[in-house]
């Protein structure tokens, strides 16, 4: 996924293949279920290599840790509330429940990064030296080779259901094995050449990266959650779908926006002022269901016009009131 980019139609289209959505929503839960798994499993072992080497970049890698478990359990609750049907009182779903809990991941991700560069400032002021750097390496190594592999397995849930939830916790994860990475080159580093200053340097260095991996998460989320339009070639498509069907003569005013799961897509067509009213409904079923095929989760609301109709809204003077 690109960063800072918002799913598109296409995306949702490529992620949502023929399955049911009781299938899709399977495949976004085991993935917050794997995520969760993932996170105390290496809370733990980073657990005892922080207590035995006392190394300020290991306590980051485990901070980021105690992050990806909330976040995960966030996760879980949103893509769960994300798939219960419409409502009375929320008529659109529930899908904006997934960009609400990565916003929410952003805002943990800026927490830790803020704590654990506070510690690092402190082993500068009072450097000490690291423990038993094999150890924490060993752990590194164990913790790149199970966060491979969510990755993997969350990239392929992204690919089939467009989830912008298990996008983020994706995005994070991929940037841990990088955080891992440097961890085990500065615990090799310090430990050859006896540089005390390099942990807690290196430290501060990740809760940089925290920060900037939190500012594009948030970034993704804004766009849904600020309803922002698809892409101009994505409104594209979903026009010139519209108007290869040979009697609608025009379409205007596309609205589009995504919501977590689904995209919501709102267009006009224009067509013969003289068609009777069953012929213009059964041409609006058909662009729709051409649409619906396209974009398998997609709701689609389709307005018809006569033809070269003057659609500009004006709004009646306001009158003083009695």
């Amino acid at each position: 996924m690109a960063q800072g980019t918002p799913l598109s139609v296409t995306d949702h289209a490529a992620a949502t293949s023929p399955a049911a959505p009781a299938a899709l929503q399977r495949l976004r839960l085991r993935a917050t279920y794997a995520s969760m798994t993932v996170a105390v499993v290496l809370i733990a072992a980073k657990f005892i290599a922080w207590i035995g080497t006392g190394s300020v970049a290991l306590l980051s890698s485990l901070v980021d840790s105690l992050v990806d478990a909330g976040a995960s359990v966030v996760n879980c609750f949103a893509v769960r509330h994300a798939s219960v049907p419409a409502d009375r009182e929320h008529r659109f779903g529930h899908g904006k429940a997934e960009p609400l809990a990565a916003l929410g991941q952003s805002a943990f991700l800026v927490g830790s990064a803020v704590l654990l560069m506070f510690e690092a400032i402190r082993r500068l002021v009072s450097p000490e030296p690291v423990v038993n750097p094999p150890a924490g390496i060993a752990v590194m190594l164990f913790s790149i080779v199970v966060t491979i592999g969510l990755v993997a397995y969350q990239r392929h849930v992204v690919r089939h259901t467009g989830s912008l939830a298990i996008g983020a916790d994706e995005l994070h994860y991929r940037g841990d094995i990088i955080l891992n990475l440097s961890v085990i080159v500065t615990l090799a580093i310090g430990n050859l050449f006896s540089v005390p200053l390099l942990d807690p340097l290196f430290g501060g260095a990740i809760g940089i990266w925290i920060i900037y991996n939190a500012v594009k998460i948030a970034r993704l989320s804004l766009t849904q959650l600020m309803d922002r339009e698809l892409p101009d070639e994505e409104r594209a498509r979903v026009r010139a779908i519209a108007e290869s069907h040979p009697e609608v003569a025009a379409v205007h005013d596309i609205r589009t926006r995504i919501a977590g799961p689904t995209a919501f897509i709102q267009l006009h067509i224009e067509m013969d002022g003289e068609m009777n009213l069953m012929r213009a409904h059964e041409i609006s079923d058909d662009v729709e269901a051409w649409l619906q095929h396209a974009f398998p989760n997609a709701e689609i609301i389709i307005h018809e016009d006569p033809a070269g109709i003057d659609e500009r809204v004006t709004f009646p003077a306001r009158t003083a009131a009695r």
